[in-house]
């Protein structure tokens, strides 16, 4: 059995609403967290991949209601991914970072 058919995706487009995040060059994080969580929705649908999204508009989610949201799609098992998309400013560091809530 292909182990990828069993996982499902909560894509959290980070900051919105009242949280701009990042403001530099014209360029509002915020922003662009939505398209790209939308573009992977799109590719993981494509995909066949079972996905939702924490928000789909530019709306706040609260410190607490983030977590709830995640896991009010399917729960908080181990065959759940969440991606958090952020953009940060400034550094040379890049990584990814994967949190289980």
């Amino acid at each position: 059995m292909d182990d990828r058919a069993t996982k499902k995706v909560v894509i959290d487009a980070g900051h919105g609403g009242t949280d701009p995040g990042t403001v530099a060059n014209g360029i509002t994080e915020k922003d662009y967290t939505l398209k790209i969580s939308k573009y992977i929705q799109k590719r993981l649908d494509d995909l066949g991949i079972e996905n939702s999204m924490t928000r789909t508009t530019d709306e706040t989610l609260g410190p607490s209601v983030r977590p709830e949201r995640a896991q009010s799609f399917y729960g908080n098992g181990k065959d759940i991914i969440v991606l958090s998309n952020h953009i940060n400013a400034g550094g040379s560091v890049r990584k990814i970072v994967m949190v289980r809530i």
